[in-house]
């Protein structure tokens, strides 16, 4: 017994020891001295609640047009407590239609006693971050203590993403190798909350690092056959600056998000069929190693049709308005099916769709000769 304590604390003094050295090696990555893109002397993002409305700008058919006048407190800021009036645009991308009580976020300009305001937008913040808390929450209760470490490992990996990959990407390293780093941590990480150390933890991590790899491969293929690469984005104009000024790898950056965005469904699937086949062999000390890759190879050809609907119609989806707008304009199949975008959109879903459907096997295979490796 005595032997097992000793054993437990050394597993946690190691435990914490990798957790400080990467706290400090997160806190030491984000240490960066930025280039300076924009000057934003005196101007600031502040919040306030619209009090009055002077002039509104809604028409007989309600439509906006122009420019409403407010009174504006603001709420934050040099000149919180303080009613402002400023103006607020009819435009959809910036602007909101005040009403009284609305909480609006402020653009200020400070110089000197001059004082210029513009409403930005709606402040959104209490909803999102409201949203985000209301679905962990969800989550927790429903899904027990699995759902806390599930929330857990979605929390971890979107710290990864913003103080780990994004810092290593605007420093100059690989966004390609920095996602599979990603991608890796994570999968890792987010499998011992869930599934603990373990053979089951062991195969689905495999699993899902063989998918995401493959379609990263399968992505890197079809761009070298198609032509199409990072540079072919559409805000590739935007990230030249970036690449000009900080020597940002942008031709990485549509790979690296491919990588990401497929780790999610790739990581169901090989937990699931992991998961699935070590029941099974709990359940039948005397299955054979065969007869388990069969069993988890009919979870696997279930399970990969979903799963690659479901990455398919994500990528689909956020490409809905430039499919509406090919099909109002009536484009020539030619035209559409050679532009970047599209190309771009079928790389994406193809791809994470390939490391889906190849993860079975792999996982089916690694998981067999795990489970049955004493007999």
């Amino acid at each position: 017994m005595k032997d097992i304590e000793n054993l437990a604390v050394k597993k946690l003094l190691i435990l914490a020891a990798v957790v400080l050295l990467s706290a400090l090696a997160v806190v030491n990555l984000n240490h960066i001295s930025k280039t300076r893109l924009v000057n934003r002397t005196g101007q600031s993002f502040e919040t306030g609640v619209v009090v009055r409305i002077l002039e509104d700008n809604i028409q007989e058919d309600g439509m906006r047009v122009g420019q409403q006048t407010v009174v504006v407190r603001m709420t934050s800021g040099e000149k919180k407590g303080q009613e402002l009036i400023t103006t607020s645009s009819a435009g959809y991308l910036f602007g909101a239609a005040c009403t009284v009580g609305m909480r609006v976020v402020v653009i200020q300009s400070i110089a000197g006693d001059s004082v210029i305001t513009s409403i930005y937008s709606r402040d959104r913040t209490a909803v999102m971050i409201g949203f985000a808390v209301l679905y962990l929450a969800i989550l927790c209760i429903v899904g027990g203590k699995k759902g806390l470490r599930g929330a857990l490992g979605l929390v971890f990996t979107f710290g990864a993403i913003v103080y780990v990959y994004l810092p290593a990407v605007y420093l100059g390293n690989s966004p390609f190798w920095t996602a599979v780093f990603i991608c890796a941590v994570t999968t890792l990480v987010t499998m011992y909350l869930i599934g603990g150390a373990g053979e089951k933890t062991l195969c689905a991590t495999v699993g899902t690092l063989s998918g995401v790899i493959i379609a990263g491969f399968t992505a890197t293929v079809f761009s070298q056959l198609s032509g199409i690469t990072g540079w072919n984005v559409s805000d590739i104009e935007s990230l030249l600056t970036l690449y000009e000024t900080n020597g940002i790898k942008i031709g990485g950056l549509l790979f690296s998000g491919l990588l990401i965005s497929s780790l999610g469904a790739v990581m169901d699937v090989a937990m699931s069929i992991s998961s699935a086949m070590k029941e099974l062999c709990d359940q039948n000390p005397s299955i054979t190693r065969m007869e388990l890759m069969k069993s988890g190879m009919r979870v696997g050809r279930d399970m990969m049709g979903t799963d690659s609907n479901t990455l398919i119609l994500a990528f689909a989806g956020s490409s809905v308005s430039m499919l509406l707008m090919d099909y109002a304009y009536d484009l020539p199949f030619l035209q559409i099916i050679n532009s970047n975008n599209i190309g771009i959109a079928v790389m994406q879903g193809l791809s994470g769709s390939f490391g889906i459907v190849l993860s079975v096997p792999v996982t089916v295979i690694f998981a067999a000769f795990v489970y049955c490796r004493k007999k």
